[in-house]
C-alpha cells in the first residue's frame, strides 16, 4: 500500500460527509414539514487492508464510506389548528392513503385532510385517505380499508316518528274535572303538553297529549290531538260530551310510581293531508310519576328528524368521521384506521411526506386508532421531530470531517510533490 492510499482514504471521507451533510441539509429544510421523520447519517469503515511488518501482519483501513441513512421516527410535537379534519398520531402508527388507479398503500404521519369535489377525504396531494365504513345502523363493515367519502353532500332525507317518549310529572293534589273530555275547553282536562313530530316527507306538526284526573284515586286518562295541514282535527275522544273512551289510562302506586298503562301506546294513523305516508303510527311511551308537585313535561324525546343540509364534517377523537346536518343529525360516515410495522426504519420514502411498505419493513398490522397502533387527536398536526440544535452540532462536525479530509489530500500532493522533486 502506498502514500496514493492515503489521498483515496481521503477522497472516501469527502464523499461521505458531503453524504451525510444532504442529509443534514434535508432535515434543516423539512423543519416546517407536516409529519416529517429526520434522518441521521452511519458511517462505517472501508475494507482494510493487510501489511507485513517486522512486528507481524497488521491492518491498515482505506477510508469510510455511508453504512445507512436511519430515519428517526421519535414522536413530534402537536400544533393545535382550526379543522375539524386535521388529525395527529400519538404513537407508532401510520395513516393510509392510496392513490386514484393504484392499489399500492401509502403511509403518512401528516394528517392534514379535506374533502375535494367528489366527496372523498384526501390529503393536500389528492390521495385518498383509507378507512372502514359505517352501515346504516352505525356498525363497521367488515372487510378491507376503503376510500372514505361523504356521500351526501346535499340534503338528506327526513325520517319519520314512530316513537315517542314524554317524562313527566302529574300533579298529585290536582282535583278530576267534572264533564267529558274536550279538547277544545281547557276545563275538561287537567294537563296537556304538545310535541313536534315529524310525517315521511320531514315535515314537522304537533301532537298534543291531553292528560284528565279520574274520579278513581292514583288514576289518570289521557288523550291526543292533531291537525291536518288544513286546521282539519285527528285524535282520540275531540267531540265535546263525546262518548268515546280515552285513548289509555296511567295508574299510579301510593307511592306516586306508575304502575301501568306506560306503553308503548299506538297513536294512528295519522293523515296529514300533504302527500306524506296517510297511515303513520306512533307508539307513544309515559315515563310518568304522580308526586305531590306541579304537573310538568321533564322531556320529551321522538326518533323523527327534517330534511337537513350538511354543515360541517368532523373527525372525532376515536377517529370517526362524523357528518353534521341542519337538522341536528349527525352520521357517522367511516373510522379512520392505522398501520403499525414491526421495522419502520425498513419503510422506502417516496416523498410527499409518503412512506411504503418494503420487505425489510414488513406487512403492516391494520386496525382501528387505539393503545396498540397509536390513538389520534383532532385539531392538531404533528410537526417535524427535527431538532434544530442538534442537527446544527452534526453541522459543525460534519464540516470539520471534511475539512480534515480536505486537509489529507493536500498533505498527500505536497508529499507527491516532494517525491517527484527527488528525481531533480
Amino acid at each position: 500500500m502506498g502514500i496514493s492510499s492515503a489521498l483515496y482514504s481521503g477522497v472516501s471521507g469527502l464523499n461521505t460527509n458531503s453524504q451525510a451533510m444532504t442529509v443534514i441539509g434535508n432535515n434543516l429544510a423539512n423543519t416546517n414539514t407536516l409529519g416529517f421523520k429526520g434522518a441521521r447519517t452511519i458511517f462505517s469503515d472501508l475494507l482494510s487492508s493487510t501489511i507485513n511488518g517486522s512486528g507481524g501482519t497488521s491492518q491498515v483501513g482505506r477510508g469510510v464510506n455511508v453504512s445507512k441513512v436511519d430515519n428517526i421516527f421519535s414522536q413530534g410535537t402537536f400544533e393545535s389548528t382550526e379543522s375539524g379534519l386535521d388529525v395527529a398520531i400519538e404513537g407508532d402508527g401510520f395513516f393510509l392513503v392510496s392513490e386514484v388507479g393504484n392499489d399500492t398503500n401509502y403511509y403518512t404521519r401528516a394528517g392534514a385532510f379535506r374533502f375535494d369535489e367528489n366527496g372523498f377525504l384526501v390529503n393536500p396531494e389528492g390521495f385518498r385517505v383509507q378507512g372502514k365504513r359505517f352501515d346504516v345502523d352505525g356498525n363497521l363493515v367488515a372487510g378491507d380499508p376503503e376510500d372514505i367519502r361523504i356521500g351526501n353532500t346535499g340534503l338528506i332525507a327526513g325520517n319519520m316518528t314512530t316513537e315517542m317518549t314524554l317524562n313527566t310529572n302529574l300533579d298529585a293534589a290536582a282535583i278530576a274535572p267534572v264533564g267529558d273530555f274536550d279538547y277544545t275547553n281547557a276545563d275538561t282536562f287537567n294537563y296537556s303538553s304538545s310535541t313536534q313530530i315529524f310525517d315521511s316527507l320531514g315535515e314537522p306538526h304537533l301532537v298534543t297529549t291531553y292528560f284528565t284526573k279520574d274520579a278513581v284515586d292514583n288514576t289518570w286518562n289521557w288523550n291526543w290531538s292533531a291537525e291536518d295541514v288544513d286546521g282539519n282535527p285527528m285524535g282520540s275522544d275531540l267531540t265535546a260530551g263525546g262518548a268515546e273512551p280515552p285513548a289509555g289510562i296511567i295508574t299510579f302506586a301510593n307511592d306516586g310510581t306508575m304502575l301501568a298503562g306506560g306503553g308503548p301506546n299506538n297513536i294512528g294513523p295519522i293523515d296529514w293531508g300533504n302527500g306524506s305516508d296517510a297511515g303513520q303510527a306512533v307508539d307513544i311511551t309515559f315515563d310518568t310519576t304522580q308526586f305531590n308537585s306541579a304537573s310538568t313535561v321533564i322531556s320529551q324525546v321522538q326518533n323523527g328528524f327534517a330534511a337537513g343540509n350538511l354543515t360541517s364534517v368532523d373527525i372525532d377523537g376515536k377517529g370517526a368521521v362524523i357528518a353534521s346536518y341542519s337538522n341536528g343529525e349527525q352520521i357517522a360516515v367511516a373510522n379512520l384506521v392505522l398501520g403499525k410495522f414491526n421495522n419502520p426504519n425498513g419503510l422506502e420514502l417516496v416523498g410527499n411526506n409518503l412512506f411504503t411498505a418494503s420487505d425489510a419493513s414488513g406487512v403492516a398490522r391494520v386496525g382501528l386508532p387505539g393503545p396498540e397502533l397509536g390513538k389520534v387527536f383532532t385539531n392538531s398536526l404533528e410537526q417535524s421531530n427535527v431538532d434544530m440544535g442538534a442537527e446544527f452540532v452534526r453541522m459543525i462536525t460534519v464540516q470539520r470531517g471534511f475539512q480534515a479530509n480536505s486537509k489529507i489530500i493536500t498533505t498527500v500532493d505536497e508529499l507527491l510533490g516532494e517525491l517527484i522533486n527527488l528525481k531533480r
